[in-house]
């Protein structure tokens, strides 16, 4: 059974998780952005979700967890909570 481990920001516009992903780009550390910016609970942790597997989250977010690069940071992806910044850590198939 295939598990990953991933960390998001979650943000309620398309326009900041843009912004802050363009400041990832630039080279800003994903934790801190995720303590001061994310609206979920696991920013506290920077953004760290822990160990899942397929089905546990909503689907739009297993899409990237489970079938995007890992250790990129995709997004901005929209679910009924808001708009997330992902990036995977790690995934075992």
């Amino acid at each position: 059974m295939a598990k990953a481990c991933a960390r998001h920001i979650l943000v309620k516009s398309k326009a900041e998780a843009e912004k802050l992903k363009q400041q990832l780009a630039k080279g800003a550390d994903f934790g801190q952005l995720a303590k001061k910016h994310s609206l979920c609970p696991s920013g506290r942790k920077g953004g760290d979700l822990g160990e899942f597997r397929p089905g546990e989250m909503v689907k739009a977010f297993d899409q990237v967890v489970f079938k995007k690069p890992v250790l990129t940071v995709h997004g901005p992806i929209k679910t009924q909570f808001g708009f997330h910044l992902i990036e995977t850590i790690y995934r075992d198939d």
